[in-house]
């Protein structure tokens, strides 16, 4: 079976000196490999192809047969890691937290820790006839959540 810390040095080699970033590396049991990358502009076909041929170049065929595919994080798929919520702050993400319960706000800023996210909550003012929204920080840390994923908007 193919190594993954080996692909993922490949990878690594590869992404140095570029805006790019690697979002993920897996390796299945029949040695099909994934490879991840994302960049804030986003991913161009031109460089996932420089980087499959340059993974490829690495490995060696004979001595173990695998399939590779390269490609970007997908968009509106979860975020993997800290680089993605960096890039997305001040858009609007969806987080789905331990419980099952979904919160949509504006990304506002993460770290190693977690991350904290504005949304619109109903308070109703002392002696006002209707409720009004009110923007609230809402805090999570990454174990408390199942994921985050940017929002998609055509408004």
């Amino acid at each position: 079976m193919i190594d993954k810390q080996a692909v993922t040095r490949i990878v690594e080699e590869w992404l140095d000196g570029k805006d790019y970033f690697l979002v993920d590396v897996s390796v299945s049991p029949d040695d099909k490999i994934v490879v991840e990358i994302d960049h804030a502009e986003g991913v161009w076909i031109d460089d996932c192809v420089e980087l499959s041929r340059f993974i490829e170049s690495r490995l060696n065929r004979e001595e173990e047969d695998y399939e590779l595919e390269v490609g970007s994080a997908g968009i509106g798929q979860p975020f993997k890691v800290l680089k993605q919520y960096l890039m997305h702050i001040g858009k609007e993400v969806e987080v789905m937290d331990a419980a099952g319960k979904k919160w949509t706000g504006i990304l506002k800023a993460a770290d190693e820790a977690g991350f904290t996210i504005a949304i619109k909550v109903k308070v109703k003012p002392e002696g006002a006839k209707r409720p009004r929204l009110e923007e609230q920080d809402k805090a999570f840390a990454y174990d408390e959540i199942k994921y985050t994923k940017y929002l998609i908007s055509f408004k």
